[in-house]
């Protein structure tokens, strides 16, 4: 395998850079800009800071990840995941708090980088993830009824976790705002309605100017940005926070969850984006631009950022293939923060708190997550619940510390149940037509042979599975593979999808009883068809020779 370079993808992909390139970033970055703005604003608001920090995020962390990461199209910025606990810093901590453990995290992220662990991100498991993701969208949702139905807190009320807003909301549901409700509803109607009309112009956007419009015009008794903070457009200056050795101790524990946040939200981001543009990311250079990222982001008045998914994919989907797309987007933010920011003050609560349910509605994975709960082995769905509920009850640190202890004690129990002692078997080619050591195949046909236990820890071995042009079938041979958990199920259905879009057929040869179990009761056997699992490696080859 090929060493991760500690080398930016900038420096490597300017050779052969032409107008034509440039001109197609620029366009992706300003694009991406115009959809950032609406978003960085409002996980700003989610964060518990004012609206221009969400902004600076995006600028200095954007510009600095995109200068220095190890992705080609990764655009960064703030992102849902940090929202809750960020709100936790500055609610015990303050300004200075959040400073101190962006820059702690950041700096956390340097060294994972430069110790070469970006691989060490696969060792969180795909139930843990897929848990305190949903909870942090359920997280969101109940910090944005408030402004979503235009209630006020009664006197007294100061609520900082997930269960006091919950409980602060019904009691004061008295002071509920039908107007809020009704502008809250249209935008939330805009968002979900308007990718259907047109892809081009962000429906975020659609639903601010509809916000501003609904109460400008109408008169509506609707609180607005401006109502409760103080939007200031200038650019900011840099910043050392106060601290001492107690505070540092204090923010330890989130500074480690924020780092462990962004690497696995910017890695996975980066895979994502690699599966888009057929590239390979430099994991380890991107956690190292993470940090720098969010150093520069802390010392600036932001917030903690990460690569965002959906800002990325759109970079992808609008023509961006170098990092120079998202320094285009960087720039553009710093017009809009210079020029437009003061209008932000007119865009409702309501507005923002409708963006906010759309984005946890779209970073939930309900679908993901019911269909592991049906299909996934109990040990699976226990630690998948426990992860969700904790992060919702309590917080994220909670969530994945008990999460990943639950998951390795679980994984152990399920190496240890299928481990046993057996007499030796020899293969005789006479009469097992698996003792067979060559046979002559036809270069349409590559085939694969599996070893050992596939669960979280080594899942990503699939990626590893190649293709030729000119390859029809493809036959995995699985007769080591004793056991099989969710997350590397999770990759061979994703495997076989690839395969699927260039036309190859997937054929899998001496498939074991636990993993045969597990592929039947997530229907995956049916997806790939029963026909295409063979007993051993001689009819599977048989089959491929007859397709």
């Amino acid at each position: 395998m090929k060493k991760d370079k500690l080398k930016p993808m900038l420096f490597s992909v300017m050779r052969g850079y032409n107008k034509e390139r440039l001109a197609k970033d620029i366009v992706a970055g300003i694009i991406v800009a115009i959809i950032a703005l609406p978003l960085s604003i409002a996980l700003a608001l989610a964060s518990g800071v004012g609206p221009e920090e969400g902004i600076y995020t995006a600028i200095i962390a954007g510009f600095l990840i995109s200068f220095l990461g190890g992705s080609r199209v990764q655009i960064a910025g703030p992102t849902a995941a940090f929202a809750t606990i960020v709100a936790g810093i500055v609610a015990k901590n303050g300004a200075d708090g959040l400073m101190l453990a962006t820059i702690m995290a950041g700096i956390i992220l340097v060294v994972m980088g430069f110790l070469r662990l970006g691989n060490l991100i696969k060792f969180i498991p795909y139930t843990v993830t897929t848990g305190f993701t949903a909870g942090i969208a359920v997280t969101i949702v109940i910090g944005q009824i408030k402004d979503f139905c235009g209630i006020t807190y009664l006197e007294g009320l100061k609520p900082v976790e997930t269960m006091e807003k919950l409980e602060a909301i019904f009691k004061s549901a008295s002071t509920f705002n039908y107007q809020a409700l009704i502008v809250g509803a249209v935008c939330l109607a805009i968002l979900f309605i308007w990718p259907k009309i047109s892809k081009k112009i962000p429906g975020s956007l659609i639903a601010v100017i509809v916000g501003i419009l609904m109460v400008k015009c109408f008169g509506m008794n609707v609180n607005t940005i401006g109502d409760l903070y103080t939007i200031r457009s200038g650019f900011p200056s840099m910043k050392v926070p106060s601290f001492d050795m107690g505070m540092i101790v204090t923010l330890l524990p989130d500074s480690f969850t924020i780092a462990i946040l962004a690497g696995i939200e910017s890695l996975l981001s980066c895979v994502v984006a690699d599966g888009m543009i057929n590239s390979h990311h430099r994991s380890n250079m991107e956690l190292v631009a993470q940090g720098v990222g969010n150093i520069g982001s802390a010392m600036f008045g932001g917030i903690p950022a990460t690569g965002a998914i959906a800002r990325t994919a759109a970079n992808v989907n609008n023509g961006g293939r170098t990092p120079v797309a998202g320094i285009v987007h960087s720039l553009t933010l710093v017009l809009v923060l210079l020029v437009l920011m003061p209008y932000a003050e007119w865009i409702p609560m309501p507005t923002i708190a409708a963006i906010l349910f759309s984005v946890a509605y779209n970073m939930c994975q309900w679908r993901v997550f019911v269909h592991l709960c049906k299909t996934a082995p109990k040990s699976d769905i226990l630690v998948l619940v426990v992860s969700f509920v904790l992060t919702v009850v309590f917080d994220l640190v909670i969530a994945i510390e008990v999460g990943l202890v639950m998951a390795c004690v679980m994984f152990m129990k399920r190496m240890s149940d299928e481990s046993e002692i057996k007499g030796w078997q020899y293969y005789d080619a006479d009469n097992d037509p698996d003792g067979q050591e060559l046979k002559e195949i036809s270069s349409h046909i590559r085939v694969y042979e599996i070893n050992g236990p596939m669960f979280f820890g080594d899942a990503d071995i699939i990626a590893e599975i190649t293709t030729k042009e000119f390859t029809r079938c493809l036959v995995i041979r699985m007769r080591g593979v004793p056991a099989l958990d969710v997350t590397a199920l999770n990759a061979l259905e994703k495997m076989w999808e690839g395969c699927q879009k260039k036309g190859i057929t997937v054929i899998f040869s001496h498939v074991n009883e636990q993993p045969m179990k597990m592929m039947e009761k997530a229907g995956f056997t049916e997806k790939v068809g029963v026909e295409n699992f063979c007993a051993n490696i001689t009819t599977a080859l048989e089959r491929a020779e007859k397709l």
